[in-house]
């Protein structure tokens, strides 16, 4: 059996996803299927590579997260994974409410 590699558990969370990928100039929407406290999954039909390093932005309700992130893994015509980087304060706290949320539901 494989071990879990994640840092934190993900939590079921839906919510609409903006990504920029700054050296190539490109803008994608996206839909964030998964959370947790160190990244999120990212149902999208052209991820990005592997290592790829793109400013994220999630929307829920009237709430918007952003962070630097890096492409973990993905898979073309599914979507990826990807991981936060340098979490401001104000958007950790975001992050902690939202699993809160996805928790009890």
């Amino acid at each position: 059996m494989e071990r879990e590699r994640r840092r934190s558990p993900r939590h079921i969370f839906i919510a609409s996803a903006e990504l920029y990928e700054e050296k190539s100039d490109v803008r994608v929407a996206s839909r964030l299927s998964e959370l947790s406290l160190h990244g999120c999954y990212l149902d999208m039909m052209n991820p990005f590579p592997p290592g790829t390093i793109i400013l994220l932005k999630i929307i829920s309700g009237d709430l918007t997260f952003q962070s630097k992130a890096r492409v973990i893994y993905s898979t073309s015509n599914v979507g990826a994974g990807v991981t936060f980087l340098d979490v401001e304060p104000k958007y950790e706290y975001m992050l902690q409410r939202w699993m809160e949320e996805s928790a009890n539901n």
